[in-house]
């Protein structure tokens, strides 16, 4: 199969009901953002040290990877056009959103309390993981709308605001494991 089958060079592209949209569709945006948070955790994963300690957290990634696709594939099946069996194909549960959670509370346990907003930075991992969040927010933005159309389930507004959370939580705790500080924020009347 070739990489490039010619089918976009008008700039419209499908659905996976089939649908034929423009490139810059509302479904579009949200799926290409999708994808650029799932890069941006290949980048993440990239920058990941390769010792023992941090195993846990490349599975936990690599989980995630897999779910953003599984989101994609939602976001490309709308709801209030697609077949019952496409829908089928391409529902996305809650199960996801609890292992994000259950990782989120245990490593909640294991940082220090945060008792001030932080910059975004740390160890190359933990600063792409604070970009990562970025784009996951982002990501959650261009799905809201498409939800309340009622084409894309809640399940999966939830999995990407639970999933910022959880790319918050690991950049600090990445951060931690590897003993790199945080930078507190210091606002404009505390540096003067």
């Amino acid at each position: 199969m070739k990489i490039y089958t010619k089918t976009g060079d008008k700039g419209e592209t499908s659905l996976f009901t089939g649908q034929r949209v423009p490139k810059n569709d509302p479904f579009i945006e949200a799926l290409g953002t999708v994808d650029e948070c799932n890069s941006s955790l290949g980048a993440a994963l990239a920058f990941l040290p390769t010792t023992h300690e941090m195993k846990p957290i490349r599975e936990q990634l690599e989980i995630v990877q897999h779910a953003l696709f599984d989101v994609g594939a939602a976001i490309a099946t709308p709801r209030t056009r697609a077949q019952e069996t496409k829908l089928e194909k391409t529902r996305f549960e809650g199960e996801a959103i609890t292992l994000l959670e259950n990782w989120i509370d245990f490593m909640y346990t294991q940082l220090p309390p945060l008792n001030a907003f932080i910059l975004p930075g740390g160890h190359p991992c933990g600063a792409m993981l604070h970009l990562t969040r970025s784009i996951c927010r982002r990501a959650e933005r261009r799905v809201l709308p498409l939800h309340r159309n009622g084409d894309v389930a809640e399940s999966v507004v939830i999995y990407l605001n639970r999933l910022s959370d959880y790319l918050f939580c690991l950049s600090r705790y990445v951060n931690f494991l590897i003993k790199s500080p945080e930078t507190q924020w210091q606002p404009h009347l505390k540096r003067t």
